[in-house]
């Protein structure tokens, strides 16, 4: 389907919309047994199609390859066996955690007689707009399913064949299990309007998330009529402080910026107190050009063999590749006006023995995750002990962190009254 027109766009929408409201209903009823069934059958069925997986994976690697994408993206496309794997080890995981659904999150009575209780429910229709990750696909299905949400998503050009074939495997679950096809539906085209058509579709999706650049992300956030869970950028720190102990330090930096550099977890910017540098010189930085990192410096750091001196716009850049911005600083507060000037509220960690200054680093700054002794990239859903992700979310209504089942819920009062009447 191609050159969609703006109403063939909404008409597409609203049936899938209206398909999907109709399974989020019986979802809301769905037993844990169901959902658990439904995920479990998914994950067996990826493993199963393995072949067929890999083999959409390669045409649509070559689609990227040729158009040009980036080294990062281009990772971020590729499957393999393993990953495979990880995708299907989270559905299993997200089966395995307690049903998000109807915990009593508060519960109390009133001198009037009645009994009040506030319960965890269902979003309702969660619409996912993503650009080359497939395994997207499997993440936001297994988290929105859980949650007893029907899901509608709509993926890139560049994943589109790969985004397919894991879709027809989660389908197999939810076949398997009873449950209604539609809870689990994909955007049949990778043409532009149908994600302008999403946008607009506050009848049908209750809350709309975004995977991917800045571009993606801005837009939905500008356009979008339907709320949305979403961060911009993954600007993140790190700051050496200077009672930082020295071989955690060295570890921790080199993770936090090569273990992979295209997730939006990878530090993006070092901060070195000067008196870790007075003590240790520029052992960090030396770490990162040997792991083949390009390093723009400030200030005297830039005077160092194999350092790039760093323009004015490398701070507040997300560069998603092996290039890392790099400035001294005078402690802790001027760390963290650094960060609050240039950070997107994603992740910022603190390398330091001393607890007091650990204490203002975590109390002064007001990103979504801040992380202390630890790699940056431990800024996932599935290393918080979630299973999976849909998204880190950077704001600070509803969902804010990694977005896993659980906050893919909203609430209901449940009041409960004997004959009461109010005087």
């Amino acid at each position: 389907m191609k050159d969609l027109t703006t109403s063939d766009a909404d008409a597409l929408i609203a049936e899938l919309g209206a398909a999907a409201r109709a399974a989020a209903a019986v979802l809301a009823e769905a037993t844990a047994e169901r959902k658990h069934a439904a995920l479990v059958g998914a994950a067996d069925a990826l493993i199963g199609s393995e072949q067929a997986i890999l083999d959409a994976n390669t045409l649509d690697m070559d689609f990227a390859e040729k158009k040009g994408l980036s080294p990062a993206m281009l990772d971020r496309l590729k499957l393999d066996p393993a990953r495979i794997r990880a995708m299907a080890d989270g559905l299993r995981s997200v089966a395995a955690q307690a049903d998000p659904v109807g915990r009593v999150l508060a519960e109390w009575d009133r001198p009037n007689g009645l009994h009040i209780q506030r319960v965890a429910t269902p979003l309702g229709v969660i619409g996912v707009i993503y650009e080359s990750r497939p395994n997207v696909t499997a993440d936001a299905a297994a988290l929105a399913l859980k949650a007893g949400n029907a899901v509608i998503l709509r993926g890139g050009s560049e994943s589109i064949h790969s985004s397919t074939a894991i879709h027809q495997a989660l389908v197999t679950g939810l076949r398997q299990a009873g449950l209604p096809e539609a809870a689990i539906q994909m955007v049949p085209t990778t043409d532009r309007e149908a994600v302008a058509a999403m946008l607009r579709a506050q009848a049908y999706i209750d809350v709309i998330v975004p995977r991917g650049g800045k571009g993606l992300v801005g837009l939905v956030q500008k356009e979008a009529r339907v709320p949305v869970f979403a961060h911009l950028e993954g600007i993140c720190h790190v700051y050496a402080d200077g009672e930082a102990d020295l071989e955690k330090a060295r570890r921790v930096v080199l993770n936090a910026k090569t273990r992979r550099t295209g997730i939006c977890g990878a530090a993006e910017c070092l901060l070195i107190d000067r008196a870790f540098f007075d003590k240790h010189g520029p052992v960090l930085l030396q770490d990162l050009l040997d792991a083949g990192v390009e390093v723009r410096a400030d200030g005297v750091l830039a005077d160092l063999p194999g350092t790039v001196r760093a323009e004015a716009s490398d701070f507040g850049h997300e560069f998603l590749d092996k290039i890392i911005a790099v400035k001294l600083v005078d402690g802790v507060d001027e760390a963290m006006a650094h960060i609050r000037r240039y950070g997107s509220g994603h992740t910022e960690a603190i390398l330091t023995e001393n607890n007091a200054t650990a204490d203002r680093f975590f109390k002064g700054l007001d990103s979504a995750i801040l992380i202390r002794n630890a790699s940056t990239q431990f800024a996932d859903g599935g290393e918080f002990g979630m299973g999976a992700e849909i998204g880190i979310a950077t704001g600070k209504m509803h969902a804010r962190g990694p977005v896993g089942a659980e906050q893919l819920t909203s609430f209901k009062y449940l009041v409960t009254g004997d004959g009461t009447i109010r005087t």
